[in-house]
């Protein structure tokens, strides 16, 4: 591995400091909203274009990516902005959770920072506009952006069924999807995580595998608290069922807030546990794609190292801006090996 991906401590420029100073002011799902609307104006405006950014080509499934930064799920969960994200150069986003019918999730306040820790807490719950509302709207989606969409139950669709919700938001936008992505580890989700055992994960992915013509790459997003013996019996199932890679990982509830009650932290201090997962798959023979605790370009080099293909940003977004993706990119390219030599 080159000494060229890592690097001293990543500061983002004075202008997005201070635009994060001002946004920091509003509570978090009213900046989160604000940005949103503003950008929506933008966009119907036919504001974005795509900037081009230097390249570091991956291809995977199928696809070329043309780099391996992506945007992860939650930030984007109605695929409200993918023509900002295009414009901005990321190479994919991950829309959702996308649950078959719409819901609100759980109640405010439910997103919260923590800035001492460059760390968010969410108990978000899902909250999206439901299967059909989105296909209608990734109708239009801009070309050249390689879609990711990930996929979960309804709250109030017993875990018995949740099968079957799964397969419904998977027949509604297989048509709009590069790749899928099975959420079965929000912790926001009452009883969401126990879907995570072999037997459970075969009743969702064999169904989705017999209806998934045209074949897409479908991934499992997998808890970072799980214990070495379940992380085991993930990559046994994994291996055993037509699963296309794993999307490691969620937020965790091994680490709390109490003033802020119960929910997932993301952010800085997501990254030791989504490495000590890496560690537990060294040696996956499939491909992976590092989520959580990406904050710096020395993270994203991280990644990489422990095996990565792609990587997903999202509370380091919120906290570095856009500068994270463009030195990003830089810090790949300085590896003075091939991205595919880039492994443990």
């Amino acid at each position: 591995m080159s000494k060229a991906l890592v690097e001293e401590e990543f500061v983002p420029p004075l202008s997005w400091r201070l635009l994060r100073s001002l946004l920091f002011a509003l509570p978090p799902e009213a900046a989160h909203n604000l940005i949103f609307s503003v950008a929506r104006v933008l966009d119907k405006a036919g504001f974005w274009w795509k900037k081009p950014l230097p390249l570091a080509p991956v291809n995977l499934w199928g696809l070329r990516f043309p780099h391996p930064i992506g945007i992860a799920a939650g930030l984007d969960k109605n695929a409200l902005l993918l023509n900002l994200w295009a414009h901005l150069g990321f190479a994919f986003v991950e829309i959702g959770t996308v649950t078959p019918r719409p819901q609100e999730g759980n109640p405010r306040p439910r997103l919260f920072r923590i800035p001492q820790h460059q760390a968010l807490l969410n108990r978000m719950g899902f909250n999206n506009d439901g299967a059909v509302a989105i296909a209608r709207r990734l109708e239009k989606r801009p070309a050249g952006l390689i879609l990711g969409i990930n996929i979960g139950k309804n709250r109030d669709t017993p875990l018995d069924k949740a099968a079957s919700d799964y397969l419904s938001a998977f027949r509604i936008l297989h048509p709009y999807g590069d790749f899928f992505v099975i959420n079965v580890s929000s912790p926001n989700t009452p009883g969401l995580r126990t879907l995570q055992t072999k037997e459970s994960l075969r009743r969702i992915i064999e169904p989705l595998h017999a209806s998934n013509t045209p074949a897409k790459p479908i991934l499992l997003k997998i808890s970072p608290d799980l214990s070495p013996q379940q992380v085991e019996e993930i990559k046994e199932t994994a291996t055993t069922l037509p699963i296309s890679g794993i999307v490691a990982c969620n937020t965790t509830t091994q680490i709390s807030y109490p003033s802020l009650g119960e929910g997932g932290v993301s952010g800085r201090p997501l990254k030791p546990f989504r490495t000590r997962i890496f560690q537990l798959l060294r040696n996956f023979p499939l491909p992976l794609i590092a989520s959580g605790g990406i904050m710096e370009p020395a993270d994203i080099g991280e990644a990489l190292h422990y095996g990565a293909k792609l990587v997903e940003v999202y509370t380091g977004f919120i906290y570095q801006g856009t500068s994270l993706l463009k030195e990003g990119i830089k810090k790949i390219q300085s590896c003075t090996l091939a991205l595919q030599q880039c492994t443990p």
